[in-house]
Parts: structure tokens; C-alpha cells; sequence
């Protein structure tokens, strides 16, 4: 492949590595190194043309342990930084072609359930975990959406949702009236109450108060449907042009009973684990909220009374149990659909039934809708050996589902939203693995400026039934554990040192702009940072160290301050100014968390019930 260089320039690389490494840039060797997990010293300098340079990186495995490797760069000085992954390219070859088409083969599988018709006995737990997706229960399925949209969802799904992954399952002149039956039946099922989600009342670190509590914004606020960007999946009703990557929401009134999208949107994993629309944390007036606003703006419904009679009915059910509707969807019904295994779906079989270039009057198989090449890739990957389905490689997973999901939509595209490839290599997988679930209580910062405007008007929504393993995926795409290696015990000497320095008098006070614990930001301008407090849980120490190092090369709209140019630091007088040793020592505070003693504020300031310091001269900065 290719490493691009913005300009023509020296750089040296460095490596972390469970294995052996050797870089060639235009023919030359970089680097060449081996190792048992810790980092290499850096290589010689290789000179880079501005624009493409050949690149060539071997590695080998190790005997024992993980593989894995991180390559890290550097122009100037001995700090260096990851490479980013648009600064690499490469040819496409036949191989690559052949590759691909097995990868689309095996996910247009994945994502069309092909395993929930065609079983398969013999795939193991720790398989591909897209084998395991659900789809939307049954069950109360007659409260939860009209029967007029089951009909025509049930006819045909495409005809709404050009990227539905349901296939058209009925067939025939009588596959209107048949749907009609099946809608019928199922606008029957009607015993369930109301789902009821957890309320989630997330509070800011610093105040310990409900955000509904907190501070109002100034001014008038964006609707509701803007804050919370839905745009970025769907376009809204009456929207002037239609996205096909997109879901319209056109017929949105049509499709939910009055109060029904309201409960959806509190718990849209209720029912269906694997959906891909998140749980946004809403409260019961912001999800009316949006209910009300969709519902004006969709056109009304046009509703036909549903077919009730005995004959109807029994032949719905009939229907629902034999057309296929119970491989995928879970309803307490005998399900009397049959399909051909897995293992017997031999290699001339892959262009048959439901992957037949043309379906006759008469088929009776689901019909998908693929296109040439999605029935090219799948009867390859049918003709394959299959094992891959076997095998979890939670970094391929988060791939396909980061794309699946659109999290791009949001991440990179919003302001203050990180771009999506640069978490693995900032977070811990653990803490955010919790924060995809939803299962951090609590946010990092305070929400509202000073001033009374939010920071930040959107929200990580929850993605429970997928988060672990894409936060598992995201740190293994980095070179990244899925577990953090167990640090050593605090040093408090240092600890106390570094206390010192996030403090005012004589520290750079870092106060002034982060709350630390239950301890407010004390002079918050034009931008607020992260509680400190809950830093040693969410960051890896590799990047908080590249962080305050360099916080513009990361960031460079960032308003934190660079202190410690080419390793130095202005406060000279603490560990004789050396910037890596009072880096580290600000990372032993951190890792106290919630232990963390007050740091020097320039007042006196006492602890009162509730977890605030007061200062005893002055609470001008308590909100």
C-alpha cells in the first residue's frame, strides 16, 4: 500500500507489539522490531515524499499471548501519535475483489437472518454475533401498531422501506387479501399493558441534581426533533427530498396508535434487543413531545376497519404460522415453517428460492430484492466453507455495525461530537461499553455554561444489546486490549504532587476550567471541561498522556492550553520541571476518582453535606 505525507518531511515510527514488525517506506526499512507487549524505541528517521509513499508492514505472530501491534509516528521530538487511517491507501487487486465479495456475502447472511430458516445445529456460541439478532416481538403487536400498516408492511416491506431487511413473503393474487388475513390476526394480539422503561435521571457529576433540574437554557430552544439530531437517520415528514439512505418518517402516523410512539421511543429495545434505534434517555413529556410534533407534521392516517370474522382470523393465524413469520419473530405459536438446513444447501443450490435472479408467479419462497452483485456475493459465501460464521472478531463486528447504525451521522458531523475513529484509542473499553448501554449515571461535565446555555444539544443514545462488544471491537481496532491491564497501586506521594498542580497558587489551575469531584469549575469562560474525577475510569493513560502533552494536535478548536511545550514545563520549581514526571503525577490524582482530596482553590473552602465544598469567603461560583 500507500502512506501519505501532507508534506515532504523525516519521520521516525515506533511500535507496540506483541510480535515481530518490520516497515518499509520506498524500499527502505523504518523500523524492525519485536516484543512482548511494551513499546518499541523509536526507529531512524525515514524520509516521505509529500503525497504517496510505498509502504509495506510485516508482521509476525507471537508464540504465546495476543497479537497485536499499534504504529505510532512522529515529525519532530520524541512524542509521537498514531497514524491516522486516512493516511493510508492501497490497490485494489483480484484478491481484495475476491475477499470483499465473501465479506458481503457473509453480512447480507448476517443481516437477513438467512440462519433463523436455514438452522444450523452445529454453530457455537461464540460465533459471529449478528447469528443471535432478534427481530420485533409479536407479542401485544395488535397495541402497539395499526392493522392497515401490518397489511401493507406484510405485503410487501420495501414498498415503505426501500432498505427493509424483511423479504416479501406472499406471493400470487391472493397475497392482498392473504395480508389483509395475517393483519387481522395479528391486530388480535392485544393482552400485554404498557411497556414501562426505566427512568433514567442522569445527573452532572458536580451539582448531584437531576438534569431536569438543572439550569433552563437562554433563549428560545431548537425543537426538540433538531436537538437530538434525528436527522442524521431519518428525514422527517414533509421533507422536500428523500434521502434513500435514510428512513422517512412519512408515515409515521399511520403506522402508531396515538400514545404508542411515544412508548416506543422510551424503550425502543422493548421487544426487539437488537434494533438499531437507540434509547435516547428521553423522559415521558420529551417523547410526548416528539410524538406530537411527528404526528402533526405526518400526514393523518387513513384507516380501514380491520377484518374481524372467525373464518378470517383462523386463516391469518394459518398464515402467520406457515409462511415463515416465526423463524424470525418470537410470538407463543406453533411455527410450522419449513426450510431446507444449512448444511444441506449445497454449492448449486446458492442461486435457487429466495436467491433466484427471477421469481415466477408461482414462488413460494421470501423474496429480498437483491441486486446482480448482493446474489453474486451470497451464493460465494455459500459456496465457501461457511466457517467464518464460526469465528467472533469483535473488531470486524464493530465495523459492520458502526456502519450499520450510521454512528457517523452523528460522530465527526456534530459539533463537540468526537469523530468516531479515534474512541478505541481514547477510552477504555470498560467504561465504554457502560456509556453505549446507558449505564453511566451521570455526565462528565456540567451541562449548562455560566451564562445559561447548554454545551452540548445532543445526546449518546444507548445501544444495550451491542455494546459491549463494539466497545470490545473499538479498542481491539487500535491495538487495544478488550480488558485494561491492572494499574499498579496509586502513588499517593505523587498523587499529592499532582494535586498541587491541578491547583491554583502555584499549580496551573486546571480548576479553573474542570470541576473535580463534587468541586465545581470555578471560572468557566468560553468553555467548560470534563470533571476531572472521572477521568482515570474513561481514558486510556496512553492518550490522557498525548492529551495534555499536545491537546491542539488533537484537538485543535480545543480551548485547553498548552503547557508543556517539547516536554517542559513552565513550573519548574516541581520535579525540577520535567513534564512527563508532572504529567504522571497529575494521573495519580486522577486515579484517586472519587477519593480525590480538594485541590488548592485560592480560598477557603469547606465540605458540607451533599458532597459540596462551600467556600467560606465567596460562593460566587456555585450555580
Amino acid at each position: 500500500g500507500a502512506i501519505h505525507a501532507d508534506l515532504r518531511g523525516n519521520f521516525a515510527f515506533q511500535a507496540t507489539l506483541n510480535g515481530k514488525l518490520k516497515i518499509e517506506i520506498n524500499g527502505s526499512t523504518a523500523l524492525e522490531a519485536a516484543g512482548t507487549g511494551e513499546t518499541t524505541p523509536l526507529g531512524k528517521m525515514a524520509p516521505l515524499n509529500k503525497g504517496p509513499n510505498a509502504f509495506k508492514a510485516t508482521f509476525t505472530s507471537p508464540d504465546r499471548g495476543d497479537a497485536f501491534v499499534r504504529l505510532d509516528w512522529t515529525e519532530k521530538g520524541p512524542f509521537t501519535s498514531p497514524i491516522p487511517p486516512d493516511a493510508f491507501t492501497y490497490s485494489v487487486t483480484p484478491e481484495l475483489l475476491k475477499a470483499g465479495q465473501l465479506r458481503l456475502g457473509r453480512e447480507l447472511f448476517l443481516e437477513r437472518r438467512c440462519v433463523r430458516c436455514h438452522a444450523d445445529a452445529n454453530l457455537a456460541e461464540a460465533s459471529v454475533p449478528e447469528l443471535r439478532m432478534d427481530a420485533p416481538s409479536l407479542e401485544d403487536i395488535g397495541v402497539r401498531r395499526h392493522s392497515h400498516w401490518m397489511a401493507r408492511w406484510i405485503r410487501d416491506p420495501k414498498l415503505l422501506r426501500p432498505t427493509a431487511n424483511m423479504p416479501k413473503l406472499l406471493h400470487g393474487p391472493q397475497a392482498q387479501e392473504d395480508a389483509e388475513a395475517m393483519a387481522a390476526y395479528l391486530a388480535t394480539l392485544q393482552t400485554g399493558g404498557p411497556v414501562k422503561p426505566a427512568e433514567a435521571r442522569y445527573q452532572t457529576k458536580q451539582k448531584g441534581v437531576p438534569e431536569d433540574e438543572a439550569a433552563p437554557a437562554v433563549g428560545e430552544p431548537k425543537p426538540l426533533y433538531e436537538r437530538l439530531h434525528c436527522t442524521g437517520c431519518h428525514d422527517p415528514p414533509g421533507a422536500p427530498e428523500l434521502d434513500p439512505k435514510k428512513l422517512s418518517q412519512q408515515g409515521i402516523a399511520e403506522k402508531f396508535p396515538a400514545g404508542k410512539l411515544a412508548e416506543f421511543l422510551r424503550a425502543p429495545e422493548a421487544g426487539y434487543a437488537w434494533t438499531r434505534m437507540p434509547n435516547f434517555h428521553l423522559s415521558e413529556q420529551e417523547a410526548t413531545e416528539l410524538e406530537r410534533w411527528l404526528f402533526a407534521a405526518a400526514p393523518k392516517p387513513t384507516a380501514s376497519a380491520a377484518l374481524a370474522g372467525a373464518v378470517i382470523l383462523e386463516k391469518g393465524r394459518k398464515l402467520v404460522q406457515r409462511s415463515g413469520c416465526l423463524n424470525c419473530h418470537v410470538l407463543k405459536l406453533e411455527n410450522q415453517s419449513i426450510a431446507p438446513r444449512l448444511a444441506d444447501l449445497g454449492a448449486g443450490r446458492w442461486d435457487q428460492g429466495c436467491l433466484a435472479a427471477k421469481a415466477g408467479p408461482e414462488a413460494k419462497a421470501p423474496q429480498f430484492s437483491f441486486t446482480a452483485a448482493e446474489r453474486e456475493a451470497l451464493a460465494a459465501f455459500g459456496r465457501s466453507d461457511r466457517a467464518s460464521l464460526a469465528r467472533r472478531v469483535p473488531a470486524e463486528f464493530a465495523e459492520r455495525q458502526e456502519r450499520l447504525l450510521n454512528c457517523t451521522a452523528c460522530h465527526g458531523q456534530v459539533d463537540f461530537v468526537p469523530p468516531l475513529e479515534v474512541l478505541g484509542g481514547r477510552l477504555k473499553p470498560e467504561w465504554a461499553a457502560k456509556f453505549m448501554a446507558g449505564d453511566i449515571p451521570h455526565k462528565i461535565r456540567y451541562d449548562f455554561h455560566p451564562r445559561g446555555e447548554p454545551w452540548l444539544e445532543a445526546r449518546m443514545p444507548a445501544f444495550r444489546s451491542r455494546a459491549e462488544l463494539l466497545a470490545l471491537g473499538m479498542a481491539e481496532q487500535h491495538g487495544y486490549p478488550p480488558k485494561s491491564p491492572v494499574e499498579p497501586p496509586v502513588n499517593t506521594t505523587l498523587g499529592e504532587i499532582g494535586r498541587k498542580l491541578v491547583g491554583k497558587d502555584g499549580g496551573f489551575s486546571c480548576v479553573s476550567c474542570h470541576a473535580v469531584g463534587p468541586l465545581l469549575a470555578m471560572e468557566v469562560f468560553e468553555s467548560e471541561g470534563v470533571n476531572l474525577a472521572l477521568s482515570a475510569d474513561r481514558l486510556l493513560p496512553d492518550y490522557y498522556r498525548r492529551w495534555v502533552r499536545a491537546p491542539t494536535s488533537i484537538d485543535p478548536q480545543t480551548k485547553m492550553p498548552v503547557y508543556f511545550e517539547e516536554g517542559k514545563s513552565p513550573l519548574t520549581e516541581i520535579l525540577d520541571g520535567d513534564g512527563e514526571k508532572q504529567i504522571t503525577a497529575i494521573w495519580e490524582y486522577l486515579r484517586l476518582r472519587d477519593k480525590m482530596p480538594a485541590p488548592n482553590t485560592g480560598a477557603q473552602y469547606l465540605a458540607r453535606p451533599g458532597g459540596l465544598w462551600v467556600s467560606s469567603e465567596c460562593t460566587a461560583h456555585l450555580r
